[in-house]
């Protein structure tokens, strides 16, 4: 992901030099500083955000703020309208992104539910207003439900006994999750987020045949972090 956004803000880079260099030759007259361009800064790195980061949310959001503030600098509309527009814009697409995320980003509670019902023991965490250090070294690992409300999780999986397909759903509520999990496994994410994210640090090719770590995450301006 960190290559696609250095290659997309290369490419803007040379296109703003290329335009610069070209007026100056007089070749083109193309107006840089037009009204409202101070906007560019909002709609550009979110543009790049949407095309090379995993959480797309708040990029979208920051898009749609961003196009909206160049329309009224345009006088497309006024800015009395963002409040008008924006807003219930904003609003909808958090909407959509929770259905969508639920139809389609269901496979940890699913799995976490049939684990139930085959008696295996799920694992739970949750810290409000402090802090908790999981680790199931030597343990028996089918899944876990952590939640983390102004406070913080760490769960480590990396030497527990993982024999099967298992799923991790955690929820972070102004507040933060680690999850620490071993090298010899897949991971399969889900985000659904509101101003808030995941952080995949691990990252690594898809192992073939490998078991898989099915993690759900929902950041209301949190975070979960994946290492």
């Amino acid at each position: 992901m960190k290559k696609i956004s250095k290659i997309l803000w290369g490419i803007v880079l040379i296109a703003v030099g290329v335009i610069f260099a070209l007026n100056a030759f007089g070749i083109t007259d193309i107006e840089i500083f037009f009204d409202g361009w101070w906007t560019l800064f909002i709609i550009v790195p979110c543009l790049i955000g949407i095309f090379s980061e995993r959480e797309k949310l708040g990029n979208i959001i920051g898009l749609t703020i961003g196009v909206f503030l160049l329309l009224c600098c345009q006088n497309v509309l006024g800015f009395d309208m963002i409040w008008k527009l924006a807003i219930p814009a904003i609003i909808v697409i958090i909407g959509i992104k929770l259905i969508f995320g639920s139809i389609f980003g269901d496979k940890a509670t699913k799995i976490i539910a049939t684990s139930r019902q085959n008696g295996d023991n799920i694992k739970s965490g949750c810290a409000t207003f402090s802090g908790q250090d999981l680790n199931f070294a030597g343990e028996q690992f089918n899944g876990a439900e952590l939640t983390a409300v102004f406070g913080g999780v760490k769960c480590d999986i990396r030497n527990a006994i993982i024999d099967k397909d298992c799923a991790i759903t955690a929820t972070s509520i102004f507040g933060g999750i680690d999850i620490l999990v071993p090298d010899n496994v897949n991971i399969k994410i889900n985000s659904n987020s509101i101003f808030g994210g995941v952080s995949d640090k691990y990252h690594r090719p898809t192992i073939q045949g490998a078991i898989t770590v099915y993690i759900n995450a929902t950041c209301v301006f949190g975070g979960v972090e994946i290492k």
